[in-house]
């Protein structure tokens, strides 16, 4: 029988009155719960040899602002799903936050059936849906011992970008990207229309919010990002910046 082993979640929260219950709920999930009630406990914990596959993050933590504990999270190279939990409900903390790499953004109070909902979500795109129960067909891969890359993502595959947007993975050659659900939304929106401008606003729309209103600071972020991961792997492609319309994903010259 298939063993798999369940998504590891960090709670970072200050308020016992909170975090038990919802650790304890998270439990009964199936998740590996941790909680931490300070931002420097976080960051320790996430600097280990097994970091959270996700982090749900207070803002009002006693000894630091959890905005800078994302900052550092995504400073330091973490990847995986940030959700911010916060009594602060203003339009400016949601963009500041999404600002500094967190992937979603969650009100107190909120109902447990939502943050389930998102943290499943956010645990898909970013690969580590280990709350989650295999489709049959996984199943099946997973005991054969098979993987889920197309037969192009073998060490014998050309060196190129390539992109499977139904699995949610994307490899230089043989080398699979760790990118952040956003980071790989906008990269799968440039890949299916490569070589050509995409939108500031088209992104905008599709990976974030169609009514969104206000600063896209947000996409310039992610967008550096993930040029910076596409250069340290040597894709043989650029990710150019079209001044006031939006980005263009093209490929390099062979000889480049």
């Amino acid at each position: 029988m298939l063993s798999e082993v369940p998504a590891r979640l960090l709670i970072v929260e200050d308020d016992d009155a909170i975090a038990a219950p919802l650790g304890r709920a998270l439990d009964r999930e199936g998740y590996a719960v941790t909680r931490v009630a300070t931002g420097g406990d976080a960051l320790t914990a996430m600097g280990g040899a097994e970091p959270a596959d996700l982090v749900l993050l207070d803002l009002g933590l006693p000894d630091m602002d959890g905005l800078d504990v994302c900052r550092r999270l995504r400073t330091d190279g973490y990847d995986g799903g940030i959700m911010i939990l916060t009594a602060r409900g203003g339009e400016l903390d949601r963009v500041v936050g999404l600002d500094v790499g967190a992937d979603d953004y969650l009100a107190k109070p909120f109902s447990l059936s939502e943050l389930l909902a998102r943290a499943r979500a956010l645990l898909r795109r970013s690969g580590r849906g280990g709350g989650d129960q295999p489709s049959p067909a996984e199943g099946q891969a997973a005991m054969a011992g098979a993987s889920t890359a197309p037969a192009s993502a073998d060490a014998a595959a050309p060196a190129g970008l390539r992109v499977d947007a139904a699995a949610r993975r994307a490899w230089v050659g043989p080398t699979e990207l760790l990118l952040t659900a956003k980071e790989f939304d906008v990269l799968v929106r440039l890949d299916g229309h490569r070589g050509a401008v995409v939108t500031r606003e088209t992104l905008m729309a599709e990976v974030w919010d169609e009514n969104w209103f206000g600063s896209t600071k947000t996409l310039d972020t992610t967008v550096g990002r993930l040029r910076q991961k596409l250069h340290d792997h040597d894709a043989p492609v650029v990710l150019a910046t079209v001044r006031g319309v939006g980005f263009r994903l093209e490929d390099t010259a062979p000889d480049a």
